[in-house]
């Protein structure tokens, strides 16, 4: 009888790792993308294994690839998977689209760790490349959403959408960000679903986008972490750019109803050449290595403080079908696999 006690609270306990494992949508570990518009690219077994040996868990695909997912199966790694927005009008369209959908890319693969559903990418009423999906997303995040629910793995996925800081305007202060008039009827409803639903909104921080549009008034240093930091007018010190933009994403969040909505950063990197002297391989070491260690280290940001900053590298290789030049560039590692410089994860 006392085998049969402890053998039983040994399973309670088991049972109680396994929900907090299950339940844990804030960790802090750093994951990259895997983006695969390139020529001469290394197989998705052979990423796989790239992955393991530089110890990365956490991986973002952007389309539902049955090679790249059967490579994952058993793989231990953690996943965001993408719904392309091209894709986008025939989840929305029924229920049974998506439910096809998953039973397709999600419950086909029980050995892949799925932990988000991606449903878009950087789609923007504000953007004449993406206006054409914005009435799509929710009914899309809707249907995905009941699909993952049926098939019981609802505690276990969270299904969102990534998009871009571009939505988000008065981002100086951090604390005046808010969401564009242009835009709160397409993003206001997203957030009141992912409250709801006790989802993150998945967001693209690029602090390289922001130095290179705007030099003059943004200093290197503080796109690359390594500034002693400035005091914004409110009296908040921001010690790099990443925060601030973060931060003015969240000040967005609470104005449109999302206090709740925590933020994954589902992208952010830096070029390694293509470009303006920004883009050299010195900034994307010295960005990409200090971004890792700054959400690695349960720091948090300035709104706040403390918490994890679950972020997502791009990219993992070179992409050279990619335009301009400089978007060939944000690989970790070059197209064959081998490393621009050291990386840590």
């Amino acid at each position: 009888m006392a085998d049969a006690k402890q053998q039983f609270m040994a399973t309670i306990a088991l049972l109680g790792l396994l929900v907090i494992a299950t339940l844990d949508f804030t960790g802090a570990q750093a994951g990259v993308c895997y983006g695969r518009l390139g020529s001469a690219l290394p197989s998705p077994a052979d990423v796989v294994a790239l992955c393991n040996q530089n110890n990365i868990r956490r991986m973002r695909i952007y389309d539902p690839d049955q090679a790249t997912l059967q490579a994952l199966g058993g793989s231990n790694i953690e996943l965001i998977l993408g719904v392309p927005n091209p894709d986008l009008q025939n989840v929305a369209a029924s229920q049974e689209n998506a439910n096809n959908w998953v039973q397709n890319n999600v419950r086909n693969y029980p050995n892949v760790r799925f932990r988000y559903i991606a449903v878009g990418n950087e789609v923007s009423p504000l953007k004449s490349d993406t206006s054409q999906y914005t009435g799509f997303v929710l009914p899309a995040l809707q249907n995905i959403f009941n699909a993952i629910s049926a098939a019981g793995l609802g505690n276990q996925i969270k299904v969102s959408t990534a998009v871009e800081t571009g939505l988000v305007e008065n981002s100086y202060p951090p604390s005046s960000g808010v969401f564009s008039s242009q835009v709160q009827s397409f993003i206001n409803p997203i957030v009141q679903f992912l409250a709801s639903n006790n989802a993150p909104l998945l967001v693209n921080i690029y602090p390289f986008f922001a130095y290179r549009d705007n030099p003059q008034q943004i200093s290197l240093e503080y796109a690359l972490f390594t500034s002693s930091g400035i005091v914004t007018p409110d009296g908040v010190t921001y010690q790099n750019l990443f925060d601030a933009l973060l931060d003015a994403t969240y000040s967005a969040l609470e104005r449109a109803g999302g206090s709740s909505v925590e933020i994954v950063v589902s992208e952010s990197g830096w070029a390694s050449a293509g470009g303006g002297p920004e883009t050299s391989v010195d900034n994307a070491r010295t960005y990409n290595n200090n971004l890792i260690k700054h959400v690695n280290g349960n720091s948090g940001t300035p709104k706040r403080p403390g918490k994890a900053i679950e972020t997502y590298v791009f990219d993992l290789l070179d992409e050279d079908q990619k335009s301009p030049e400089f978007e060939k560039h944000f690989g970790l590692f070059l197209a064959n696999g081998q490393p621009k410089y050291p990386i840590s994860f």
